[in-house]
């Protein structure tokens, strides 16, 4: 039975890591700044188990995604990690499964999950899976939808402009309780499996080049 998990979530703009215990909040650490978050989150990961009993956490939830892909590797590297090492379950969950968790009351809506990805584009995480689209051309819903996400507001009001059902929620960034509640169906069969890996939609913007990373050595 689970009972106390580690969050670790970095896959939007901000990194928080919290140990969640029945649905309460027993300690937590965020920060803001993206800048060499993939060295700092291990250091405040380490603070925040200072104070508690690691060997007491039962498993490991990590958001994979949508979102950022320096955010989502670097908290999955750490996440994998510390499971692997402590010797727990690794629990994944995506930024729109923890939104819904958030959000108390869909009033019957389906909910969909926006996500920033720059240019005038948004990963968008529904019930029928996730895309990658531009706001000028989003999709249609089939039926009221509620929005939450960092590009949320930007999504609603275009929608709203042409004539669609839509509800604006506040959720904006999954909180960590939701986070916690999520991986807590998924281990209990309430939410489909789903594999531990980043839940990309883009291909990664980085490209090895054609010659590979060094010339290949010369021969003697």
């Amino acid at each position: 039975m689970i009972s106390r998990l580690l969050v670790i979530d970095a896959a939007l703009a901000r990194a928080q890591l919290a140990v969640v215990e029945d649905g309460r909040m027993l300690v937590q650490r965020s920060s803001s700044e993206r800048m060499g978050m993939a060295a700092r989150i291990p250091l405040m990961l380490a603070e925040m188990l200072a104070a508690l009993n690691p060997h007491n956490i039962d498993a490991v939830t990590v958001t994979v995604g949508p979102g950022s892909f320096t955010g989502i590797r670097a908290g999955m590297a750490l996440a994998e990690g510390w499971a692997m090492a402590a010797g727990k379950p690794l629990i994944p969950v995506s930024v729109g499964e923890a939104l819904r968790q958030s959000i108390p009351d869909l009033q019957g809506r389906s909910l969909w999950a926006a996500i920033d990805s720059r240019r005038d584009h948004a990963f968008l995480e529904t019930d029928h899976g996730a895309v990658s689209c531009a706001l000028a051309s989003l999709p249609r819903p089939d039926g009221p939808v509620a929005v939450a996400g960092d590009a949320a507001i930007e999504v609603a009001a275009r929608l709203l402009a042409q004539g669609f059902d839509v509800m604006l929620t506040d959720a904006r960034q999954p909180d960590l309780l939701g986070i916690a509640a999520a991986a807590l169906l998924r281990a209990q069969g309430h939410l489909p499996p789903r594999t531990i890996a980043p839940f990309y939609i883009d291909p990664p913007e980085a490209k090895l080049p054609a010659g590979g990373l060094r010339p290949a050595p010369s021969e003697a």
